[in-house]
């Protein structure tokens, strides 16, 4: 009970000083969503990212500029929302299946006991390995709405943000794995361009 009081006053501090809404985050019109990966949303255009530290398992800082040259797919998460904690083993397995050095997938946890809740409750679920990052002073809530979590935010390799989500997505759907490896044929698609162009 505890944590979900902690784990809503903490959603509401988000809401009240989140990020700015990005270009394409305006409400779209209905469309027919036939698989929860229709409703990523991709960007018109990349939104350059300021680069948030958060932390790793071990306590050491991290920030999206470690992770130049490759697309990403930054994971809000909490142990106390349901829709998180349901998407956690297909998260597991989805870095796989893109089966990329190009790719990485960063779950990070926005509890706001950090490590010393997350370990045991992922230990609960049988998910011990499940390499997880922290953000429990939820400074990542300064460049991502997170008022609402599930959130999934996806980068390119330069670190810009071309896509999101903010809600449960199955991503065992054989649609996230194509929509993931189109973003990582884009760079290259734009230097055959500019090569040929010389």
């Amino acid at each position: 009970m505890r944590s979900t009081i902690a784990g809503l006053a903490a959603a509401t501090m988000l809401f009240a000083a989140g990020a700015q809404a990005y270009p394409g985050m305006e409400k779209q019109a209905q469309k027919q969503v036939q698989s929860s990966v229709d409703l990523i949303s991709v960007l018109p255009k990349p939104f350059p990212i300021e680069a948030v530290a958060f932390k790793d398992s071990e306590g050491a800082s991290v920030d999206f500029s470690q992770y130049k040259g490759k697309v990403i797919m930054v994971n809000m998460w909490a142990t106390w929302c349901p829709p998180c904690v349901r998407e956690l083993p297909a998260i597991s397995r989805f870095s796989a299946k893109i089966g990329s050095d190009d790719f990485e997938v960063l779950p990070v946890s926005i509890d706001l006991e950090g490590n010393k809740q997350v370990e045991p409750f992922l230990k609960s679920l049988g998910m011990e390995d499940f390499n997880t990052y922290y953000d429990k002073e939820q400074k990542l809530g300064n460049v991502f709405p997170l008022d609402t979590i599930p959130a999934t935010f996806i980068l390119n390799r330069e670190g810009e943000l071309i896509a999101f989500v903010r809600t449960f997505v199955d991503w065992d759907d054989d649609k996230a794995v194509t929509l993931i490896k189109s973003f990582l044929e884009q760079p290259k698609l734009q230097s055959k361009v500019s090569a040929t162009a010389d």
